[in-house]
């Protein structure tokens, strides 16, 4: 299993209907296969995650964001890990808003 405790991601993709962007931070939190992470930055003016990590690295997460228009957003998001050259870790990610829309997105983020 991956271990992301106290390590930050910043988005290097988005899709055009998501909210994160390279000013936004993550700072990813892990016990056991338990992970959390509190986000902000850009678009967000608070965000949450939640989600468990299987024996790959892979994480199933649930998430709640206050935007610049303070209105809460909440989706889903399955991220895949991979290993960088210089040991970092880039996360290809698959989402959806559980509320607005409710349409999907792809983004990558990756390790700082």
């Amino acid at each position: 299993m991956i271990d992301y405790n106290d390590k930050i991601f910043k988005p290097i993709e988005n899709s055009e209907n998501g909210e994160t962007s390279s000013e936004t931070v993550f700072l990813y939190k892990q016990i056991g296969n338990i992970l959390t992470s509190e986000y902000w930055g850009g678009k967000i003016k608070k965000g949450h995650l939640i989600g468990v990590v299987d024996e790959n690295g892979n994480i199933d997460m649930r998430y709640h964001q206050i935007n610049d228009k303070d209105e809460i957003m909440t989706g889903i998001c399955k991220s895949k890990p991979e290993i960088l050259k210089n040991g970092k870790i880039r996360l290809y990610e698959n989402w959806q808003w559980t509320s607005g829309d409710k349409s999907k997105g792809k983004s990558i983020i990756e390790e700082q």
